[in-house]
């Protein structure tokens, strides 16, 4: 048994900490089956919370003090079960929230403007003398912001700078700068543009259902940088197929990594593999909260971001 406190990295895409960990503590990769022993020394889960928890294996792990989300979100954590076994849980909040409404904006402009469109056109050599893309201009459209967090109130500023019109919903009125609508389908009646940049959980899974795609039409574009499971994808995909629904900007998706089988003929996306926000700067942040945590779970010290 080692006399340092051992870590067990969940997600194989966290690999990359592992050499910012062990400089401290003993650490161990779930995909790499580690050793029976090991259950004795595990003191903390490093995990990321759009992955549910492996509920078995932490009833086996008699040490285990802490579940140590590297991310914000922590949408697939049973927070309440955890609670219940005296698991603490701690995340990575306010650290990338204007990275991933850089990037929605940039979701916004690339399938408006038709950026990625244009360039397969012109590597295609469909760019000729007598052709010209023509797209619409931003100013005056319509977006609609569900959730008005602090991704949704980042993506809101941006929208409104570009001279476009915001409005919002949530479950929850709350003074804001922009008006709330009646309802999720009145917003997206009213929106050229709908942002899904709302939290996760079970109440609101499949939030985005047909009803709401069809009502957002056959111009409008649905942009999601919040989880893949708020969306129905059978019916987004089948309506942008038939165009019910005019354009879809992902970098979310109900499973991940995404087949591309399934969107390989879907047309009119622009797609992003989950890289909102992973910038330099938001994961140095993410990290430095990460050790924080750990670090303060091993001294019996106060939780530098325990989740609420």
């Amino acid at each position: 048994m080692t006399d340092r406190p051992a870590l067990l990295i969940m997600q194989r895409h966290l690999a990359p900490l592992t050499p910012f960990l062990e400089s401290r503590w003993t650490v161990y990769r779930f995909w790499e089956g580690p050793p029976v022993e090991a259950q004795a020394e595990i003191r903390a889960l490093v995990v990321a919370g759009e992955f549910p928890l492996d509920k078995a294996l932490i009833e086996q792990l008699p040490r285990l003090q802490l579940i140590a989300c590297f991310t914000s979100g922590y949408d697939r954590i049973d927070v309440d079960w955890c609670r219940a076994r005296g698991l603490p849980i701690t995340h990575a909040p306010g650290v990338n929230h204007e990275d991933v409404a850089d990037h929605a904006l940039g979701l916004i402009i690339a399938a408006r403007r038709q950026i990625v469109a244009g360039d397969r056109a012109l590597r295609a050599g469909d760019w000729t003398a007598d052709s010209k893309m023509i797209t619409p201009s931003l100013h005056g459209q319509k977006v609609g912001v569900i959730g008005l967090g602090a991704i949704g109130d980042a993506v809101a500023r941006r929208a409104a700078a570009l001279r476009m019109t915001v409005h919002w919903w949530g479950p929850r009125d709350k003074p804001a700068a922009w008006p709330r609508a009646a309802s999720l389908v009145e917003l997206a009646k009213d929106s050229d543009i709908l942002v899904v940049a709302c939290k996760a959980d079970d109440g609101n899974i499949g939030l985005i259902s047909r009803e709401v795609i069809e009502a957002l039409g056959p111009q409008g574009l649905l942009v999601n940088v919040a989880r893949g499971q708020l969306v129905d994808e059978d019916a987004l995909i089948a309506a942008l197929k038939d165009g019910r629904l005019g354009q879809a900007a992902l970098d979310v998706f109900e499973d991940e990594p995404a087949d591309v089988a399934r969107w390989t003929d879907v047309p009119n996306t622009v797609l992003t593999p989950h890289t909102a926000g992973a910038t330099t700067e938001a994961v140095q942040g993410m990290l430095m909260l990460l050790l924080q945590n750990i670090e303060a779970a091993f001294a019996g010290e106060p939780l530098k971001t325990p989740v609420p």
